[in-house]
């Protein structure tokens, strides 16, 4: 049988995964190639045979989506699949426009088909953009689970920025186990504040693995996704956050238009600091495009360590990388606090910024106000360091969800930027978890 010579097009993430679900196995298909974007250093790599399976005994190249056409043009590829998250339907379509042209099919997978199926129920928080809230979300979830006397741990979207055998199945509980495996400041911002709820985190590379490895120690799995990607587990509950800060949106992103389209339950997070305006845009999208959805609002509650430390001051405000970069926010929490706390002026990142941070700042032109805490590697950790030395400002407003002066040394005062989801309306995040389990007697 010929095979079907087919390139995946990803980040390090949902491309693995949909290979796994999808082509791993299949003799009537032949992955000659991933390519890589969004996130620094994951191409020149090879997925290692190991995981790739007996099809593969050398493994598959990660090579630049930059050479997706010549890619096309020498392997005779057949077949590009789509296998990333948060882009712009337009931006998607001139992806197609591409493999089209070079004379390849351009495939979207659907989303029954790559998701796996549990033993235990399944919670999954996903969302329409990146930084919505989701993880206040997946806490606040997993604390009416445990109020039930329920166990319940949080599988992580991918981040396989490391070594990717290595990383095939990953356990977080404490620190020490981040110190360990060396984590990047990307994904100690997802574990980090989930250990200091003793939430026990799973992450990796092969879903199916990591599955059955957290089966042996849950009731419940939540599903805590990455970006707007859509659940890797089929759930039995989906959640899906809105952002009424980018009204709009849910209707402009792949795959957030397919959350929004799939979810039993929407959240319109970050009310209380939203324009009612676009509140309510983003409400009668929820209600025309998913009549049948339940419907809740809440919260997201921005604490200062020490608010007055900041009245009258010029701010750096260090925001979640994801969140102000592909998210395409031009601010975040630490912004919102810094303004609502009487800063005199946020300072702009670029006159200060070096190296890696730099270019980082140069490919997102919207940052004019806030720095990315991007440290994908030890190299960019360096170089936010040094951003940070050299930017003239009174103090330093960390609102990542780690405490960044772990991992670099911060010389100007600091104080950190917390956030909470809380409720605003009724049935609540906890009714909706609770009349969950009491249809099905947890």
């Amino acid at each position: 049988m010929e095979r079907v010579r087919t390139v995946i097009m990803g980040a390090a993430g949902r491309d693995f995964h949909d290979f796994h679900t999808l082509y791993r196995d299949d003799p009537a298909t032949e992955v000659v190639a991933f390519t890589a974007t969004q996130i620094p250093g994951i191409e020149g790599r090879t997925y290692p045979p190991e995981l790739a399976g007996p099809l593969y005994p050398d493994g598959i190249p990660i090579v630049p989506e930059s050479e997706l056409a010549a890619l096309i043009a020498e392997k005779d590829v057949e077949r590009v699949v789509f296998a990333y998250s948060d882009v712009s339907h337009e931006t998607v379509m001139h992806k197609a426009s591409i493999a089209i042209a070079a004379g390849a099919h351009f495939v979207l997978p659907g989303s029954t088909p790559t998701m796996l199926r549990s033993s235990k129920p399944v919670i999954s928080i996903c969302a329409v953009r990146t930084g919505v809230g989701k993880s206040g979300i997946s806490k606040r979830v997993i604390s009416a689970l445990k109020a039930r006397g329920l166990r319940a741990v949080d599988i992580r979207h991918p981040m396989p920025y490391r070594d990717l055998l290595r990383m095939r199945v990953e356990r977080y509980a404490s620190y020490e186990d981040l110190d360990s495996l060396g984590v990047t400041i990307e994904e100690r911002e997802e574990y980090e504040h989930m250990i200091d709820e003793g939430i026990v985190v799973f992450a990796g590379v092969d879903y199916a693995a990591i599955l059955a490895e957290a089966e042996k120690e849950a009731d419940v799995i939540v599903w805590d996704g990455g970006n707007n990607d859509l659940p890797f587990y089929a759930p039995d509950l989906e959640i899906v956050a809105l952002d009424p800060h980018r009204a709009g949106h849910e209707m402009l992103y792949h795959p957030g238009e397919a959350n929004l389209r799939r979810a039993g339950v929407l959240i319109i997070n970050k009310v209380n600091t939203a324009d009612p305006v676009d509140v309510a845009s983003v409400r009668e999208t929820a209600a025309a495009v998913n009549p049948d959805a339940l419907l809740i609002e809440t919260d997201s509650a921005i604490v200062l360590d020490d608010p007055e430390a900041v009245r009258g001051k010029r701010v750096l405000v260090i925001e979640d990388g994801p969140t102000v970069t592909h998210g395409g926010m031009g601010y975040g929490a630490g912004a919102i606090a810094a303004r609502e706390h009487g800063a005199a002026e946020l300072v702009d990142p670029r006159p200060g910024a070096v190296g890696t941070i730099a270019e980082v700042l140069e490919t997102y032109t919207h940052l004019t106000e806030v720095l990315p805490a991007a440290g994908y590697s030890a190299r960019q950790l360096a170089d936010l360091e040094e951003t940070v030395k050299r930017t003239d400002c009174d103090i330093v407003v960390v609102a990542t969800p780690i405490d960044l002066s772990r991992l670099i040394t911060i010389e100007q005062p600091s104080v950190r930027a917390r956030y909470r989801v809380e409720d605003r309306s009724e049935p609540t995040l906890d009714d909706v978890v609770g009349d969950f389990l009491d249809a099905r007697g947890l």
